[in-house]
């Protein structure tokens, strides 16, 4: 399983890249890559509660959840990979919308092959924008496979339902 999620997030990675020539250095330049690139889509959802308290939770739980290392070993009959990954996430509120930015890091096990932004390659960025004072729209620019445990968690922060941090291990 493990495996398979590696291959999915290296293949994502490879063919973002690829698909623009150079990996993404900016948020807004992951944004334009996603809707075209293989293996990621974007989800736009309206959540019924007010857009300053989903910008709050993403300030409060993205640092405290989302700025860990995992470390992961597959053993199999053939092989045995070791890899270590960083989280880096990002928020940032204005009055008209809210980021958050989730960034990777590969420290050991995976080979970059393009350059990377400081923090890492993005893996998913996250926009909400108020619709009126109880709305809020949101739009995930994600991996289409993989990270489940992680978007899961995102939606559950944006909808108040659950602000929990996610098992990023799964």
């Amino acid at each position: 399983m493990k495996n398979s999620v590696f291959c999915a997030i290296t293949l994502f990675t490879i063919f973002l890249s690829g698909c623009a020539g150079t990996m993404p250095q900016t948020a807004d330049e992951f944004r334009k890559a996603v809707p075209g690139a293989f293996m990621a889509k974007v989800d736009t959802f309206e959540v019924d509660r007010p857009f300053i308290d989903v910008a709050k939770t993403f300030q409060s739980m993205a640092p405290k959840c989302l700025d860990v290392r995992i470390k992961t070993i597959s053993d199999t009959y053939q092989s045995h990979q070791v890899i270590v990954a960083k989280y880096n996430p990002t928020v940032i509120v204005t009055e008209e919308k809210a980021e958050l930015y989730v960034q990777e890091r590969h420290e050991a096990g995976v080979l970059a092959v393009y350059k990377e932004p400081e923090k890492g390659h993005f893996l998913m960025v996250v926009d909400a924008i108020p619709l009126d004072k109880n709305r809020a729209q949101i739009t995930m620019y994600r991996p289409s496979k993989g990270h489940d445990v992680m978007v899961k968690a995102i939606k559950g922060w944006a909808t108040g339902e659950n602000v929990g941090c996610p098992d990023l291990t799964k």
